[in-house]
């Protein structure tokens, strides 16, 4: 229930972030979907490494979570700093690298069409996180594609599968 929760918010603060990046939402405003959700991410990634039943796999869970969350985090402090996001840009690269060998893993051991899923979703945040490195970073005029690609992340990499994790319909 704990990944349906996580996936909703992400998939809000993925499609809010696109939009974002589209123009549609501004600067000053936008830092409130990205506290909310890194804090939830945080709060459930807290849960996870050191709750009751914390085990190797709910450690690696948070371990992984808690790149969602420093992601959000910061950019919400951009906003309120006025920073450039260079160093945001090299921290979405620490994490599109992390993110490749994890989209294998699930993919490898995807038995289920929500494992399948679950894989290919990785591989989108590790496309997603490696374009913000190049936006930011390497300042590649790729603002408008990147808003794209996260407003359909967050449809189809959060939103869509943790309201169906929710409602109990992937299990």
């Amino acid at each position: 229930m704990l990944l349906g929760l996580s996936l909703l918010y992400v998939g809000a603060v993925l499609s809010l972030n696109g939009l974002w990046l589209l123009g549609r939402i501004g600067d000053k405003e936008i830092w409130v979907i990205n506290v909310f959700s890194g804090g939830i991410t945080l709060l459930i990634s807290l849960q996870l490494a050191f709750g009751a039943n914390a085990d190797a796999a709910s450690i690696k869970g948070a371990a992984l979570t808690l790149l969602f969350s420093f992601t959000y985090l910061w950019v919400a402090f951009n906003r309120f700093n006025g920073a450039d996001g260079r160093g945001l840009g090299w921290f979405s690269l620490f994490v599109a690298i992390t993110a490749i060998p994890v989209a294998i893993e699930t993919l490898q051991a995807a038995t289920t069409t929500w494992g399948f899923w679950f894989g290919l979703s990785w591989a989108a945040w590790a496309v997603l996180w490696f374009m913000f490195f190049l936006l930011l970073s390497m300042q590649k005029q790729i603002g408008q594609l990147t808003g794209v690609v996260a407003l359909l992340c967050g449809v189809f990499t959060g939103w869509l599968p943790g309201f169906l994790l929710l409602n109990g319909v992937l299990q």
